[in-house]
């Protein structure tokens, strides 16, 4: 449900900034590391929050409650692209207190020997939402043309039952509380260095830091295979349809074969897709094209989005494991809101062939890096 409301909103922000008020690569990469990048911090403070109280839930509630009510602040923002930043940021803000916490209710849920596949279907519920969302604005708007007001009330309307059904059909799982602030700051900070947690945490940062935004890929897709401005919102759908089928599958298969090495895996299609998007070879053009690469796409995110946190919760000790998943998707989050201003400045300065061409570059030596540092192939 959640999902689905903040899919309304994003799917269309591409076309919006780009054709409706004109933004160019530089200004689209900082709003989009800005989108990317303002949950890192309150990541942190939501999962230390949840482990000082023992109450994820309770945190998680907060979270998806602030992401609720930005919905309404579109109908004042108008045209201003500040006034989109700074809701796009508050949106995302709700988004990093609430992520850690409801990860740790995941991880206290399931079997350990499970995680993969649990985490499998948590994403594959909430890639369901991210591919109904642009559909229901698609046909709100096809309904009402024009008229974004209402899209927006709807998608506060599904938040909200988003919210109501966290408070009223999960379980409130109750972690031990830490004892002292200075004891639970230095126990989380221990568990990063057990079961080789900070080399974990040190290869996603690496990885986030050659990862195109979401945006970006999207609107590249359109571009270089020469595709309708008008279907560049429903590219999204393209992504989430393959995600959400994949995603259960390769949950599964990574509690099999090894959560970290699937995790290579999936950026090792991301890297096939950069490469496709730099070279677009002539007649790489239409729809099965971008069908192509949104399939490469989805996979990526089905191979790495939540079994990354699957792999790493294990090696966290639960009083202070929303803190720990914490830090590790901190580290991805600025890291990955770095790379979308770099990615933007480069396409500005030197087009888009040019970017794909350096970030596939870059992707490959950060995959090498990170096989380096942590290398546990017949771990789980």
């Amino acid at each position: 449900m959640t999902d689905a409301s903040a899919e309304m909103v994003t799917a269309v922000l591409p076309a919006y900034l780009m054709y409706g008020l004109g933004v160019g690569y530089l200004q689209l990469g900082a709003l989009d590391g800005l989108y990317t990048g303002a949950t890192a911090l309150f990541r942190l403070g939501g999962g230390y929050a949840a482990d000082r109280g023992g109450r994820p839930k309770a945190v998680a509630t907060c979270g998806y409650g602030i992401s609720a009510v930005t919905k309404l602040g579109f109908l004042l923002v108008g045209a201003s692209a500040g006034g989109v930043g700074l809701l796009l940021a508050a949106d995302r803000t709700g988004k990093g207190i609430r992520t850690a916490p409801r990860d740790t209710l995941i991880t206290l849920a399931a079997p350990e020997a499970q995680l993969g596949r649990a985490f499998g279907v948590h994403r594959a519920m909430d890639t369901a939402g991210a591919m109904l969302g642009p559909l229901l604005a698609f046909a709100v708007l096809l309904a009402v043309p024009g008229d974004f007001g209402t899209a927006f009330v709807v998608s506060f309307c599904l938040a909200v039952a988003g919210v109501l059904m966290l408070v009223f059909f999960v379980r409130p799982d109750r972690v031990p509380a830490a004892r002292s602030r200075v004891r639970g700051l230095r126990e989380c900070l221990a568990s990063l260095s057990a079961g080789g947690t900070r080399r974990v945490v040190v290869a996603a940062a690496l990885l986030g830091l050659t990862t195109v935004g979401d945006m970006f890929f999207f609107v590249a897709v359109q571009q270089r295979l020469e595709l309708s401005p008008r279907l560049l919102p429903l590219l999204p759908v393209g992504t989430a349809l393959v995600f959400m089928t994949a995603a259960v599958p390769l949950g599964r298969a990574a509690d099999r074969i090894g959560r970290w090495r699937l995790f290579l895996l999936g950026h090792v299609l991301l890297l096939c897709g950069y490469l496709l998007v730099a070279a677009a070879p002539a007649g790489w053009s239409g729809l099965p094209s971008a069908a192509v690469l949104l399939g490469l796409h989805g996979l990526f995110y089905a191979a790495t989005d939540g079994v990354l946190m699957a792999h790493v919760g294990p090696t966290i000790p639960a009083r202070v494991r929303t803190t720990g998943l914490a830090v590790v998707q901190t580290a991805q989050a600025l890291t990955r809101a770095g790379g979308a201003v770099a990615f933007g400045a480069a396409a500005a300065f030197a087009g888009l062939g040019t970017a794909f061409t350096a970030f596939a570059l870059a992707l490959l030596l950060a995959l090498l890096g990170a096989a380096a540092l942590h290398t546990p192939w017949s771990s789980r």
